[in-house]
């Protein structure tokens, strides 16, 4: 799958006709399986067929881990004044600075590797695109485990969401978030307010929060949530960014937020086997090759809010 026009010329990579300069690609990024930074190049690289539509127009945050997962990290919106010039850039207003964000825009394959090359190993987005920042085009659910409740936990709690969209005639996709919980999707693409999604999305929290109180919680509040999941309803805010679809996670292994079918996280259950819901970089790659984009109807699919029921 490694595109033809890429190949290593000194201090750059050839990458779709530009020249991106690289450095240190053998310096080890993942020390427990001696994942490089060449190899998370070349993992972007071979993903972005898959990844890129996901990407394009949508501001993103940059956290880079200079050193690897272990060197610590920093947050990085706005775009670096050294960028290349071809890397395109999206203008938000902040409102609590009372100044212009001028955030990168990942949307072609020289900016990943570019960006990638920093040390940008997690690729975290918005929900909306330039230039329409506040119309989010999908609303989202992070439903994060308080332990001792695992990543089965939120596949459980995946599916009764899902029943519930489903009976509002709203379809919803799952990705893991390439940590340790799960994420839903709903794909709207037709105009709507952060307003709006939030108040949809926390209604359905607190209605599973209702229907399941032993195993899911809606608040934030961490005490809260020993041995629940968090249905987090709260992403859907025009400052807020989500990991992105086939995103590496900087955790002891090269790890990637994966969409998922649902019978697979059916089948996981079945199983009581969590590690059917975890992909590494190798996995992903492999998943595309013979499943193709799993998350390309959450970029298409066009559906309304309808009002939830009580």
């Amino acid at each position: 799958m490694r595109p033809a026009a890429v190949g290593r010329t000194g201090a750059t990579l050839a990458v779709a006709g530009r020249q991106v300069p690289v450095s240190n690609l053998d310096k080890i990024f993942y020390p427990r399986v001696e994942f490089t930074k060449g190899q998370v190049i070349d993992y972007y690289i071979r993903v972005s067929p898959a990844l890129l539509p996901h990407l394009r127009d949508r501001p993103l945050t940059l956290k880079r881990f200079p050193n690897g997962v272990q060197g610590g990290f920093f947050y990085e919106k706005r775009c670096p004044a050294y960028r290349p010039a071809w890397v395109q850039t999206a203008t938000m207003c902040s409102e609590k600075h009372g100044t212009e964000i001028h955030f990168c825009l990942a949307n072609d394959l020289p900016s990943i590797v570019w960006a990638a090359n920093l040390g940008d190993l997690e690729l975290h987005t918005f929900l909306a695109k330039a230039p329409n920042l506040d119309e989010p085009t999908m609303m989202v659910f992070d439903l994060d485990p308080g332990a001792p409740a695992n990543l089965l936990h939120c596949g459980q709690v995946g599916l009764w969401l899902k029943d519930l969209l489903d009976g509002l005639g709203l379809k919803g996709f799952a990705k893991t978030s390439g940590s340790k919980g799960l994420q839903v999707y709903v794909p709207l693409n037709t105009p709507v307010t952060y307003d709006l999604t939030k108040q949809f999305a926390r209604a359905m929290a607190e209605r599973l929060e209702r229907e399941h109180p032993q195993s899911v919680v809606s608040k934030m509040a961490k005490a809260l949530r020993t041995g629940k999941v968090l249905v987090d309803w709260s992403q859907n805010d025009r400052h807020k960014t989500t990991v992105c679809a086939y995103s590496l996670r900087a955790k002891d292994r090269p790890t990637v937020s994966t969409p998922v079918e649902w019978a697979e996280v059916q089948a996981a259950l079945r199983s009581k086997s969590a590690g059917e819901l975890e992909f590494l970089s190798d996995d992903v790659l492999e998943r595309v090759a013979n499943r193709g984009d799993l998350f390309e109807p959450v970029l298409k699919l066009k559906q309304k809010l309808p009002r939830p029921s009580s």
